[in-house]
């Protein structure tokens, strides 16, 4: 669609090229039954256009201070109008007068009222269309600063869900490296402190709308679960699947990062070894990703609510994919829940 919003020039060059054929026809329609000569028609069509014209540019300049229409300003532009249609029909008469050479020769009461109605028609013609125009583009304006001011809300909503990581996760893992100084297993120490430098890296600087391969939400994944390795140790054993025709697919950057998070926070039993799988799944129309645990599950009896990881990433299925995009979750029957997403089939590279 062309935005005359941002290009109004372009839009009122149009509007007056239709209003100079708009005005040339009917001129010439009213003076082709006419008597005068050609060498009097042509000039005077000439000279009833460009004041036509000019006309037409102050009566914009006018109608342009209206903000709004009301009773007083309605009254105030018929006044305008009549009075412009008055002035137009005046100098057409004596620019007419004057081709023939006969400057003050008075109109009659009848050519008086024809020509004055004909300028009326067609200056009030023009003013429904100049109204009827700047209906329409303040509607599109309006319309197009609603959806703007709605596509801010939803970045601006989706990059605060996107940096909700829980700070939990962040003292759990500083502590568990000053236990591991503490013990002089400082190997282990360095090797969770690059871990968790390069999942934060990735988490600050990669942008928080972008959609990315599933092999890299893969990738940052298994990052992520090294550095909380590293705090579970044989507790905790995550077992990752990835179908290869899902590699490409695009979606929302460390999407599942929240949901695993919520099992570790919310789903862990004591002294329990909590076992993970995590499964990307091409489908004919999209990927499903289920994320399978053995733990507490969605129970009230143990405690267990929603999180804050869940409700994350529903949300942002819902802001990005308006619907597309689904969120099911329960619990198994021999122990533990089951989240599974279904989202939509974008292949590509990173964005």
């Amino acid at each position: 669609m062309v935005k005359f919003i941002a290009r109004p020039n372009l839009f009122w060059f149009c509007q007056y090229c239709g209003w100079t054929v708009y005005a040339i026809l009917t001129e010439v329609m009213i003076k082709i039954p006419g008597e005068e000569p050609w060498e009097i028609h042509l000039p005077h069509l000439i000279l009833d256009t460009l004041s036509g014209f000019g006309i037409t540019l102050m009566l914009r300049a006018f109608y342009s201070k209206t903000q709004q229409l009301n009773w007083l300003t309605v009254s105030v532009n018929i006044v305008v109008l009549v009075v412009a249609s008055l002035l137009w029909t005046q100098f057409k008469w004596f620019s007419l007068q004057g081709l023939y050479g006969a400057l003050w020769t008075p109109m009659s009461w009848f050519d008086f009222g024809t020509w004055t109605s004909a300028s009326l028609t067609m200056l009030a013609t023009w003013t429904a269309g100049y109204y009827g125009f700047k209906s329409y583009l303040n509607n599109v304006e309006q319309r197009e600063k609603a959806e703007k001011a709605l596509n801010l809300a939803k970045e601006a909503q989706l990059k605060m869900l996107r940096y909700q990581l829980n700070p939990h996760f962040m003292f759990n893992s500083i502590n568990a490296i000053c236990t591991l100084i503490l013990k002089n297993e400082n190997t282990n120490a360095v090797n969770m402190l690059e871990k968790l430098c390069d999942f934060l890296r990735y988490s600050l600087y990669t942008e928080p709308l972008a959609k990315i391969p599933v092999s890299e939400e893969v990738a940052i994944l298994k990052t992520y679960l090294d550095i909380e390795k590293s705090r579970f140790q044989s507790n905790l054993d995550v077992t990752i699947v990835t179908d290869v025709k899902c590699d490409s697919t695009l979606i929302p950057s460390l999407l599942i990062q929240p949901l695993v998070e919520n099992v570790l926070k919310h789903g862990m039993l004591p002294n329990q070894t909590l076992k993970m799988n995590i499964e990307f799944k091409s489908t004919t129309n999209g990927i499903t990703i289920s994320v399978i645990d053995n733990g507490k599950g969605f129970l009230e009896q143990h405690g267990c609510k929603r999180g804050v990881g869940l409700n994350n990433c529903q949300d942002r299925l819902q802001l990005t994919y308006q619907g597309r995009a689904n969120l099911n979750m329960g619990n198994k029957k021999e122990g533990g829940a089951w989240v599974t997403l279904f989202i939509p089939a974008e292949a590509g590279g990173s964005q």
